[in-house]
């Protein structure tokens, strides 16, 4: 048996290197940009008026001058303009070009305009040079990086890809995943259980919380047989990047994950680990590359596993940053196996920011019910029994 930590280290050692594709601006949100965006020119592209107003030479100001003829307008999109005399002034809405011969943009707020004249109405000190101008390739230089790749698309750098013309975006291909649920107390959700059954419910979970972080899924129910398991694993290998199992990874009689695995030549990395819940969870890889994730079946042990574990596998494998979160307990809390032990938290935030962590006790890995009172999962190291209020410790955070 492992602990956490080289659990961690093992699955992080088995990332896998996807493949890219190019996709449509329109759809690309979500998607991980496999390519840096770069500026196709200078940001902004000119030196751009950021307040509506008039356009001067600033130095006539410290001729005392105040008051301005208007001798043209500037309006967003127009050509650029240029000052004739030095003692006129331009007109300018915001997103325009600043004409030439003109330094300093003053406010409509800041001004009278009578006759086609403008009147300062402010003290002339208070006006500076290169006000309200956004100056060209002040945000960015051209050929800069503005996104680099690795980085998830938002509205934001989808924003940014279409302000630099990319219609079509290189990305990441979706990974493809299967979750496989196993047991002969298992029935689909359609049916009627009988006393001794329940429906399926890990492979509902797992699948939604796959297709949250952007993959593509298939969800099947298989009984305790292993020719049917072994059967299903060697054709599911063939067209998935990642199997995640669910159930039949323990020691008893029927459990027959880990034996199909390995005849159907998956690699054991590891199978059993010191926490709680999750115990019994098997790792492993396939030769042509398959990444396989055997979970318990306690619900509770699943679900945690699998935010746990893959999902940080899955950031790794998508060079996606992983910044660990952290939240204090809010009271003391006691746990004496020395085992790693997964708590189900309910999250909440201080005024100043903290987040704070308050046990949500259930009955046990098999207490479905009790995951939708929690947010996440908080780690607690093995090496201690008493954890304090106020000590901060990994969360897990699957809300």
């Amino acid at each position: 048996m492992i602990t956490v930590e080289q659990a961690e280290q093992l699955i992080l050692e088995n990332t896998i290197a996807i493949p890219t594709e190019k996709v449509s601006i329109d759809a690309s949100l979500g998607r991980i940009l496999a390519e840096d965006l770069c500026a196709d020119r200078d940001f902004p592209p000119f030196n751009r008026v950021t307040m509506d107003g008039i356009a001067i030479r600033h130095e006539q100001l410290s001729k005392g001058q105040t008051s301005f003829l208007i001798e043209a307008t500037a309006a967003a999109g127009s050509h650029e303009k240029t000052l004739q005399n030095p003692e006129n002034c331009i007109e300018v809405m915001t997103g325009a070009m600043i004409p030439l011969g003109t330094d300093a943009v003053i406010r409509y707020e800041d001004i009278e305009i009578k006759d086609k004249t403008a009147r300062i109405t402010i003290d002339i000190n208070e006006i500076k040079a290169r006000q309200n101008i956004h100056p060209q390739g002040s945000d960015r230089k051209m050929g800069d990086i503005i996104v680099p790749k690795g980085r998830k698309l938002s509205p934001a750098e989808i924003g940014v890809a279409a302000t630099i013309g990319k219609h079509e975006i290189l990305v990441q291909r979706k990974l493809r995943a299967v979750v496989i649920s196993t047991g002969e107390e298992i029935v689909p959700i359609t049916e009627t259980p009988l006393p001794h059954q329940i429906r399926t419910s890990n492979g509902f979970a797992l699948q939604a919380s796959l297709k949250n972080w952007g993959l593509e899924t298939e969800n099947v129910l298989l009984p305790d047989d292993q020719a049917i398991i072994e059967q299903k694993i060697a054709a599911f290998m063939e067209t998935f990047d990642v199997l995640i199992l669910s159930g039949g990874v323990s020691a008893g009689k029927f459990d027959f994950v880990p034996k199909a695995l390995e005849n159907q030549g998956v690699k054991k990395l590891f199978h059993k680990v010191s926490q709680r819940p999750g115990k019994p969870f098997w790792f492993g890889k396939s030769a042509n590359g398959t990444v396989v994730f055997a979970l318990p079946g306690n619900p509770v042990s699943t679900f945690m596993c699998l935010n746990r574990y893959f999902k940080k596998w899955l950031d790794a494998s998508q060079d996606l940053g992983n910044q660990q979160l952290m939240a204090e307990l809010s009271e003391d809390f006691t746990f004496k196996p020395e085992l790693t032990f997964f708590l189900q938290v309910k999250l909440s935030y201080t005024l100043t920011g903290k987040i704070l962590a308050t046990p949500v006790e259930g009955h046990g890995s098999g207490d479905l019910a009790n995951l939708v009172e929690a947010d996440a999962f908080l780690e607690l190291p093995l090496e201690r029994s008493l954890f304090k209020k106020g000590e901060a410790f990994k969360a897990f955070i699957y809300r």
